[in-house]
């Protein structure tokens, strides 16, 4: 990368605002084109949250009406929190901690707290592209090893821990994660889950190692195949058997959840991780963009998108899982009848009047309703025998959220496919990539920061790329060992939900009282080339008064809110129980807690921490500033001042050479606007 060649003649105070030479840096990176940029943004945003999170919390929060509330949650709050990203990182052109000294040198703690989350993020992130890469490995044979419950040494019976729960939770739990009993048991390094966290960090690092001139051709794949097997996911889902069911269920409107404020926190807690917001890779991808382009219709056309993966991921996880609870619950209508058939035969029960005794002409709702005509006495009779409900419902509730819908449920519900290796194949591919593009994401929310805030690393980006990467496997294999899952979740729940509530808001806050929000939309309307007399977007006034109040109070709701629910429920995790064969939720050991907490504190000190330093150093240089001789005093008050003047270069952030972008027919796609 070529440098710009510094002034000839003269030193500028820029140059002085630090007592000495700076060093201009080198012209900064420019997307190839404006089709990497949105597949950058849309692949960031759109992670394993919209497959595994979005249909749960929508499941369990009405259908429908959850469904309208996300979509006014995101229309309210999340796209204009989601366009003050863009327009910062564009207008400013540098990464978080460049942009949030910009507006206020007391502020510089948000940029350097996004990046500790980032880190935190990026550390188990990555552990779930390496299960989906062991999964993936296994599910490339003739039959797929999680089908079926493998046997006792005696090779007459399966496993009874495996009977007793079903195949795909006992290879998850077992098999795979040869998971331990508590998070306090180590039980050493799982070396085929260790060496698939090292090849997920090799095709991080492989990625990144040119900045976006690599990683912006990698999301060409990465950001699209998602799409394309969820598409084939979707045919094939609804020509199942019992599709149509599960989508019913699905999108039936409850709206009575909307008097419950736990719904409103959990959907705007969606919006918030949907949208990738205060991790700083929004700035930093957005930093890359020419100067004129269009970031408020990018913003609404990635929010758009964003909605949409979340809708279409739903149909296809409920049509699937619909599928899934239909073949489970016909078997047990199937178990039901021929128990009742030898009750009755026996003469143990009551003569009974059953819709039929053929159990295929016996659907499960059919089943399920005459079970609830029955008098409460019989039923409790019959429960004795072991004859119980088959309900859809109850069936699609049974692990359905996070890892247990992608490892257990989803994989189980693929083993009753026709071709279930290949099915298998594209499920795991999807997962691998959908994770990749977030996980890109995250690394240049750390990368692109500390590079623009210290030249001597950006002269070494390479190495201190490679060395990001290598030391995020090192720290990683914590989430490799027997007990690892358990701080996966830990991480998941703690280490990034209230730190990035906590930096949104002091985003707000630094843009809408400390900046001031008229100020920046002006500026930022200037920057789009908006006149009055011109078509094409304008930023909409609206947002200047959601980032002053609509905004920031939603910001603190949803922070006390989930302090709220930390104290009313204490934090638990969910461990696997050997010998009954089930998931149980222990609570966190002191240590654990103690650990927790910390997270949550090392992510958000930077804020208070830096905005005391700055404090101080302002007041040491007034104090020198008061005892300097007259005559001094204007060369004096020049230099002290100069840390927080926009015009340092030392701080980080101006001024900023773009390379000059691909012309005009040079990409497929066109070139950036």
């Amino acid at each position: 990368m070529d440098k710009v060649k510094p002034e000839e003649e003269g030193t500028s105070p820029r140059e002085l605002c630090l007592g000495g030479l700076v060093e201009e840096p080198p012209a900064r990176p420019a997307w190839s084109s404006k089709a990497e940029y949105i597949l950058a943004q849309v692949g960031f945003s759109v992670g394993l949250g919209n497959i595994w999170r979005f249909p749960y919390l929508c499941h369990q929060n009405g259908g429908g009406a959850f469904i309208l509330l996300y979509l006014l949650i995101l229309l309210v709050v999340g796209i204009p929190l989601f366009f003050l990203e863009l327009a910062a990182g564009q207008s400013i052109r540098q990464g978080s901690i460049g942009v949030w000294q910009h507006f206020s040198p007391r502020l510089v703690g948000i940029g350097f707290a996004s990046c500790v989350v980032c880190g935190f993020v990026s550390l188990y992130y990555n552990v779930i592209i390496a299960w989906s890469l062991f999964y993936l490995g296994n599910s490339l044979r003739a039959t797929l090893p999680w089908a079926s419950c493998p046997l006792r040494a005696n090779r007459s019976q399966p496993e009874p821990e495996c009977a007793q729960s079903s195949p795909t939770t006992y290879y998850w739990y077992r098999e795979a994660l040869d998971v331990s009993e508590s998070i306090g048991a180590g039980g050493g390094v799982n070396l085929a889950l260790a060496g698939c966290l090292l090849g997920a960090w090799a095709l991080v690092c492989g990625a990144l190692i040119r900045g976006i001139k690599s990683s912006g051709k990698v999301l060409y794949f990465s950001s699209l195949f998602p799409y394309v097997v969820l598409l084939c996911f979707l045919v094939r889902g609804l020509l199942l058997d019992g599709a149509a069911d599960g989508i019913r269920i699905m999108f039936t409107p409850q709206l009575a959840v909307w008097g419950d404020m736990q719904v409103w926190r959990q959907a705007a807690t969606q919006v918030f991780f949907s949208l990738g917001l205060g991790f700083g890779s929004v700035i930093a991808y957005s930093s890359y963009n020419p100067r004129h382009n269009d970031c408020h219709a990018d913003g609404l056309l990635v929010a758009t998108i964003n909605f949409l993966t979340s809708l279409l991921a739903t149909l296809v996880v409920f049509a699937v899982l619909g599928f899934r609870a239909t073949a489970i619950a016909r078997a047990c209508v199937a178990r039901n009848v021929e128990v009742l058939t030898q009750l009755l035969g026996t003469g143990a029960l009551p003569t009974l009047e059953l819709p039929t005794l053929d159990p295929a002409a016996l659907s499960p709702p059919q089943y399920s309703a005459w079970y609830h005509r029955l008098l409460p006495e019989l039923g409790i009779t019959l429960q004795g025998h072991g004859v119980t409900d088959c309900r859809l419902e109850d069936e699609m509730n049974k692990g359905v959220e996070g890892t247990g819908l992608a490892f257990i449920t989803f994989t189980e519900a693929m083993t009753l496919f026709p071709a279930s290796p290949f099915w298998s194949v594209l499920f795991f591919l999807m997962l691998l990539n959908l994770g990749l593009s977030t996980m890109l994401g995250n690394m240049q929310g750390i990368l692109t920061p500390l590079l623009d805030r210290y030249p001597l690393l950006q002269r070494r980006a390479t190495l201190f790329t490679v060395l990001c990467c290598a030391s995020g496997f090192l720290l990683g294999l914590m989430f490799v060992q027997r007990s690892g899952s358990y701080f996966v979740s830990m991480f998941d729940d703690y280490s990034a939900t209230l730190p990035l509530v906590a930096v949104v808001a002091c985003e707000a806050v630094s843009v809408a009282w400390v900046y001031g929000a008229d100020r920046f939309l002006v500026e930022v309307e200037t920057m789009l080339g908006w006149q009055p007399w011109r078509m094409g977007w304008r930023p909409w006034r609206l947002y200047g008064y959601m980032w002053r109040y609509g905004s920031l109070l939603a910001m603190l709701g949803l922070l006390l809110a989930s302090l709220g629910q930390i104290f009313r429920s204490p934090p638990t995790y969910q461990a696997w129980d050997q010998v009954q064969a089930e998931e149980t939720r222990v609570p966190y050991p002191p240590w654990a807690l103690a650990m927790l907490i910390l997270l949550i504190v090392v992510a958000t000190l930077p804020i208070p921490a830096l905005y005391v330093r700055q404090l101080v150093r302002e007041r040491q240089a007034r104090r020198r500033q008061q005892g300097a001789p007259p005559s001094a005093q204007p060369e004096e008050e020049e230099e002290v001042e100069s840390p927080a003047d926009p015009e340092c270069l030392a701080n980080g952030y101006l001024p900023v050479h773009t390379e000059e972008p691909p012309r005009a027919g040079a990409s497929l796609q066109g070139g950036p606007n």
